[in-house]
């Protein structure tokens, strides 16, 4: 007994408020002002209240959709225009004393903000079916929303107006300037059509009246599908990862990742990719995935020998990869699934594969990198005993199972988000040494049993699992947190939840201007137009190599992906992976579709490269933390961790190519194809992480570090020419490596 306390006091434990504190010095939307006393109270409270509500409605049923959604933006407008100043300073965040015109450090325009916010997203629940109101001598009579539709009353335009600038100054306080500007040009876009310079941008314009019109009205604009997603299913998700981790799912995945991996070459560096990508599953912030992995891997690849701006690049790389990894994905892929009309679970299944090959260039050039610098693993005593963490631990992984197999079972994102949660309450807050929590699993069962045997919603399978994970959740004899801890998750929970719906309902109006305009179609025009000029120059170059590649509608092809890259790559910079991916979806997602790109693979392409912003220099968020964790130059560190993404930087054009490795589109897959596909880009992305590394069998030269990346460029491409010839070019190498390390493990026999 003595031992395994010894080993666990070994091992490096995951101190969740520290990590917390640290990410608040790299996640802008996460730094609020400081309260007065009994506002911060009030505050606290109200954002408890506002994640029971979404909580409860997401078991018991959401509202209508105008009602749910005003009183999720009233909530955002509440906590963001108390939370957020306008300008933000060191002395704007500090709490100062109250005045006339500021109550518990909250200047009056705030508190207006807060008041017109609130109003402005009720009005139009209030006014739904009609008004007929009067008092002292005023008098507002509407017709109902549908007999107004097209033609606002003053009211509607008066409040959209108002929402409008909200809106935007939500985006601008929680997020920066980036996002209001890029929306501020689409509004002025949509303003003055008819004044534009360039002929094919012309269009009729839209007046202020119809503009307001259609960014108010559900449907498109504000109130679209963007801040639905987010309200009904984003929200929910965030905190189910922010709960999970303080329940001990975080330490559970570490302690995983570290028995896989910490005894092999380069152990540390190891853990911090498999934990990272365990991460991903229940983050939603690619920060977040950075410094609670990173504040224990990265001081331990360091001491390991790796240099600091590599093992914060190696952090920010595979943390990042966490946005793509399913089944959350950032939370994009309910969005993407609501977009593309798919089920969700063909969505999960189509981002394996691609998200696998991210992991597999992360890990490769790690193990190369740690081959070439000699570096070892963990002593056997620092690590975690695969007995001792099993049985202590697993019921932790409860919550995330019982929410797969919901989601997986057909049943609403929301409804597998209330399960998860649920079994996070029970599994980490509820103990029969606190009779009065057991009324939580008490309810649970009897809410499995109402829509089991009432409503008869849940299946048999399903209510027989749930119950069971219900009762072993409680049963357990893990240690539980103390309640302050599952409410201090909720309050959490909310504070990461404020930039991502400011930023969703935003970009509403980047998607209502866009169907309301039609440029999206016009923007992908110019974008295959000015392609296929570059393609016409370039064809009779290229035109003596044999390969199909090289013909004329392939190299435009691929020239309209680079650019529609580096367009996903330039607009997502500084963005929550949730806001950027619905506006690269809206913005350049149609030119893909007139290359005749499937559907699907043009909506991973843009979710994969908005991504890659997180790590490509020079705004690069979870690079950036990762240097303040590891001490080192940021630059040089985003620079590592773009290097070490090159595998999430490659496969979006091979699933664009070969749409067979997203599995799901059966017009396109035979398991022959897929096989051949995803294992040759598997084997190229290990090719170029040695050409990266310099390292393979043995030390790599120049020459051969050269052929070893163009062989895996070639392996990459899904065709089967350039992977004859890849192995052509990569022979000299391989044979040369060989006869090294039997040469060096020869002088080390003698």
């Amino acid at each position: 007994m003595n031992r395994e306390s010894d080993d666990r006091n070994a091992v490096e434990r995951l101190d969740i408020k520290a990590a917390e504190e640290l990410e608040k010095q790299y996640d802008s939307g996460l730094v609020l002002r400081q309260h007065g006393p009994r506002l911060a109270v009030a505050l606290y409270v109200f954002a408890i209240i506002f994640a029971l509500y979404h909580y409860i409605t997401a078991g018991i049923g959401v509202p209508v959709d105008y009602w749910h959604m005003g009183i999720h933006l009233a909530g955002l407008s509440i906590l963001i225009f108390t939370g957020f100043p306008f300008i933000r300073t060191r002395r704007s965040l500090e709490s100062l004393p109250d005045r006339w015109w500021r109550w518990g450090n909250v200047p009056i325009y705030d508190w207006a903000a807060v008041l017109l916010g609130v109003l402005a997203a009720l009005y139009l629940g209030f006014s739904w079916h009609g008004l007929d109101f009067s008092f002292l001598g005023f008098s507002l009579e509407l017709p109902e929303q549908a007999l107004r539709q097209g033609d606002p009353s003053p009211s509607d335009i008066f409040f959209g107006t108002i929402l409008v600038v909200l809106v935007l100054e939500m985006a601008r306080r929680s997020l920066g300037p980036v996002l209001p500007l890029i929306i501020l040009v689409f509004i002025a876009f949509a303003l003055f059509g008819p004044y534009l310079p360039f002929q094919i941008l012309k269009h009729p314009g839209v007046d202020w009246r119809q503009f307001i019109n259609n960014m108010y009205f559900p449907q498109e604009g504000i109130f679209g599908v963007t801040l639905w997603v987010v309200s009904t299913v984003v929200f929910h998700f965030v905190l189910f990862g922010v709960v999970a981790q303080r329940m001990g799912l975080g330490q559970f995945f570490i302690d995983n990742a570290m028995i896989l991996a910490g005894r092999y070459t380069g152990g540390p560096a190891k853990v911090s990719v498999i934990s990272s990508a365990f991460f991903g599953t229940i983050s939603g912030s690619s920060i977040a995935n950075t410094v609670s992995t990173g504040s224990l891997t990265i001081p331990n690849m360091k001491r390991l020998g790796y240099p600091g701006h590599f093992a914060g690049g190696v952090e920010a790389a595979a943390s990042a990869g966490g946005q793509i990894t399913p089944p959350i994905m950032g939370a994009a892929a309910f969005i993407m699934a609501e977009f593309l009309e798919m089920p969700y679970t063909q969505i999960v299944i189509a981002a394996i594969v691609p998200a696998m090959m991210h992991y597999v260039g992360v890990i490769s050039i790690v193990h190369f990198q740690a081959k070439r610098l000699g570096l070892k693993g963990y002593a056997p005593e620092r690590l975690p005993q695969f007995a001792r963490v099993w049985r202590e631990d697993w019921p932790t992984v409860l919550p995330l199972v019982a929410l797969i197999y919901v989601l997986f079972s057909g049943y609403t994102p929301y409804m597998s988000a209330f399960i998860g949660i649920t079994l996070c309450i029970i599994v980490g807050f509820v103990t029969p040494k606190k009779p009065l929590s057991l009324l939580i699993p008490a309810a649970a069962l009897g809410f499995v049993a109402y829509n089991t045997f009432y409503n008869q919603v849940f299946s048999w399978q399903l209510a027989s699992i749930v119950s069971l994970c219900i009762i072993i959740g409680l049963l357990h004899k893990r240690e539980r947190q103390p309640f302050s801890e599952l409410l201090d998750s909720f309050n959490l929970g909310v504070q990461y939840a404020l930039a991502v719906g400011a930023a969703a309902a935003a970009v509403g109006i980047v998607v209502g201007v866009i169907n309301t305009t039609g440029v999206g179609f016009r923007m992908g025009f110019m974008v295959t137009n000015g392609a296929r000029e570059m393609a016409e120059a370039l064809a009779p170059i290229l035109s003596w190599i044999p390969a199909e590649t090289f013909q004329l509608a392939n190299i435009q092809l691929f020239l309209s992906l680079v650019l529609v890259a580096m367009a996903c790559i330039l607009m997502g910079a500084g963005l929550p992976t949730t806001a950027l991916y619905i506006m690269l979806a809206a913005v350049a997602q149609p030119a893909l579709a007139q290359l005749g790109v499937p559907p699907l693979a043009s909506h991973m392409f843009v979710l994969y490269y908005g991504v890659i912003s997180e790590i490509t220099p020079p705004v690069c968020a979870s690079a950036y933390a990762a240097a303040g964790i590891a001490g080192a130059n940021p630059f040089r560190t985003g620079v590592s961790a773009f290097t070490l993404g090159l595998g999430k930087l490659m496969v979006p054009m091979v699933f664009v190519y070969a749409p067979t490795m997203l599995i799901v589109l059966p017009e396109h897959f035979t398991l022959l194809s897929f096989l051949q596909v995803s294992l040759t880009c598997a084997i190229g992305v290990f090719a170029i992480a040695t050409a990266v590394t310099g390292y393979f069998l043995a030390p790599l030269n120049g020459v051969f570090r050269v052929l070893m990346g163009a062989a895996g460029l070639m392996l990459v491409a899904p065709s089967g020419g350039s992977d004859l010839l890849a192995l052509v070019v990569a022979a000299p190498v391989l044979v040369t490596q060989v006869l090294a390390a039997r040469n060096e493990r020869a002088d080390l026999a003698t």
